[in-house]
């Protein structure tokens, strides 16, 4: 992980939520240049608790902001969401999910899971 992925991560993440620096310094009590610094070109990195507070603050996880990716966040949200279907909804969302996975190990030429069963 680099500086320059951390900086260009949190520019994604304001650009996205269409937030200015301005505006997260007063969200998170963070210092504008604070923030800035982390955004310029010789970027500094923060802290593991100020970039907890910056990553809440845009709705992204940590491992976001270091690593460009939000799987854990997304695998957490799939989780409430099978939680609050009835029964037959949630083994549709498994089924799907199945499907869509069989499908991107063909594109990536890995054997496919079984398919589903329903």
């Amino acid at each position: 992980m680099s500086r320059i992925d951390f900086r260009a991560n949190l520019r994604a993440a304001l650009d996205s939520r269409d937030l200015t620096v301005r505006e997260l310094s007063a969200i998170t009590g963070i210092a504008k240049g604070t923030l800035d610094s982390y955004l310029g070109t010789r970027t500094s990195m923060p802290a593991l608790d100020v970039a907890v507070k910056i990553a809440d603050a845009l709705g992204v996880t940590v491992e976001y902001l270091f690593s460009g990716q939000e799987k854990e966040r997304n695998i957490e949200l799939i989780k409430q969401i099978l939680a609050e279907l009835n029964e037959k909804d949630a083994e549709t969302v498994v089924a799907l999910s199945k499907i869509l996975k069989s499908q991107a190990n063909q594109e990536n030429n890995v054997s496919p899971c079984p398919p589903p069963s329903m």
